[in-house]
């Protein structure tokens, strides 16, 4: 094996439809079109059939109650599948078995496999292929579980042809509007899709339009429905930049003092959800221990992370207004003079919106773009920022690492520099840091890994 081989087969794989990279494709059952998905996994034998898994989906914290469950699974001893997107740095984030990146070799030899069979099905997506790669790693794993986070939405997703011993529906808001519809009722439609018949479904708070239209379609699958808020309760002993200690209670049992190190009070909810999850699942194996050691052991970089102190550094995902709230109400703890803004978002995002929250909050901003082909152009982003702040002192630059190296001349030791406004921002702010201070990050940090992308957001050949 070598380099060459997985760059090959990494380009072969987003060489296919992928949606990801522009949304000029309608969201349909025409367009996202579960029937490739189902004659795939005839061809391949089903290997969505063959490991037990639990499903995730949300608008947001779906990705950090999915790490959370993985890692509570792994802790009672269980060989745990972890299927995500996209990734931070690397592609084999994406599917990991006990916190392991698939192997190259192995990527290799299930892409060989694969691409004679995707050949007689004109039209699948990217997203169908590394969805169909991870199902058949898993079931050539033996994996004990495999915990399977949504891609898009829920009902029309790629992977909603498993049948999950469980489900859960994580926080809800206003997201892809122009996929998934523009009100709250509309998106909770799309993701209670993943609703199956007699699984438990878990539900984190959600407004009452939402939570309706949840309850209306776990009613229509006899599928219990377990409401975080509700059934279950948290209740929050110490926020932390490092991270949230918490009771959570539920209705036989209660855990007291559970850490987890995803910091933030959003993280607090993400937890009790995944704990719910886990009980819901009425495997005896899965100890208090277990729950306990799984929290506090999840690791989901780059949502809410402190890569630096003198002056701080803090990186998080939000892409939204209501996960953008989040993050300026999360400022609290982190104690700072000035605030530094570094800020870079697709262009399908609410730009203003997000701007106007966390950069009301800034004492400068910078404006930045990320490798995305469908990250905004800095200086819309400029445009954008000066109508909303005019005296705020605004800086461009065309990608994340002179970027940072701006924040970082501008930042005095008491200040604060966030970077915020996109996933791929905030992995290539990661990278950048990596390269500005190699042995500020443990020698395992996946930006050590990180795989250097072209214009099309194609992964080049990796750095180790």
């Amino acid at each position: 094996m070598t380099d060459d081989a997985y760059t090959r087969t990494l380009r072969e794989i987003f060489a296919h439809v992928d949606y990801s990279r522009t949304r000029q494709h309608p969201y349909n059952a025409e367009t996202y079109n579960l029937d490739r998905m189902w004659a795939l996994m005839t061809l391949l034998g089903d290997p969505q059939d063959a490991f037990p898994s639990i499903h995730i989906a949300g608008s947001k914290g779906k990705g950090s109650t999915s790490a959370m469950v993985a890692s509570i699974l792994q802790a009672a001893g269980w060989r745990t599948g972890l299927y995500t997107s996209p990734h931070l740095h690397t592609f084999r984030e994406r599917l990991r078995i006990d916190g392991a990146f698939i192997p190259r070799e192995k990527l290799i030899a299930l892409w060989e496999e694969l691409k004679p069979v995707i050949a007689h099905l004109p039209r699948t997506t990217t997203f169908e292929i590394i969805t169909a790669l991870a199902f058949m790693h898993f079931a050539r794993s033996a994996v004990d579980w495999a915990v399977i986070e949504v891609g898009l939405g829920g009902r029309l997703d790629a992977t909603n042809v498993i049948t999950p011993r469980a489900c859960a529906i994580t926080a809800l808001s206003l997201e892809h509007t122009d996929l998934l519809g523009d009100t709250l009722a509309a998106i909770a439609g799309e993701k209670a899709g993943v609703i199956k018949p007699g699984a438990p479904v878990v539900t984190g708070p959600q407004p009452p339009e939402a939570m309706a239209v949840i309850q209306r379609a776990a009613a229509q699958a006899d599928a219990p429905l377990i409401r975080v808020g509700e059934d279950w309760r948290w209740e929050i002993r110490e926020l932390t930049p490092d991270g949230v200690w918490l009771d959570i209670h539920g209705p036989h049992s209660t855990i007291r003092e559970a850490y987890t190190p995803l910091a933030g009070e959003h993280q607090a909810v993400n937890a009790a959800i995944a704990v719910a999850l886990v009980h819901a699942l009425g495997d005896p194996a899965i100890s208090e221990a277990a729950l306990r050691q799984g929290l506090a052991r999840t690791i989901w970089p780059g949502r809410l992370e402190t890569l630096a102190r003198r002056p701080t550094i803090l990186l998080d995902s939000a892409h939204n207004r209501d996960s953008a709230a989040r993050l300026k109400n999360a400022l609290r703890l982190y104690p700072h003079r000035r605030l530094i803004l570094l800020f870079g978002a697709s262009a399908d995002k609410d730009i203003p919106g997000i701007l106007q929250v966390l950069g009301d909050e800034a004492d400068a901003i910078i404006l930045t773009r990320s490798f995305h082909p469908r990250a905004a152009d800095p200086r819309r982003l400029h445009e954008t920022a000066r109508e909303l702040f005019p005296h705020t002192p605004l800086h461009l630059t065309q990608d994340a690492k002179p970027g940072l190296e701006r924040a970082l001349t501008l930042a005095g030791e008491e200040d604060l520099i966030l970077v915020a406004g996109s996933i791929f921002v905030v992995a290539a702010a990661r990278e950048a840091w990596a390269e500005i201070a190699p042995q500020a990050l443990p020698p395992d940090d996946w930006a050590h890994f990180a795989e250097p992308i072209d214009g099309q957001f194609t992964p080049m050949l990796p750095r180790k």
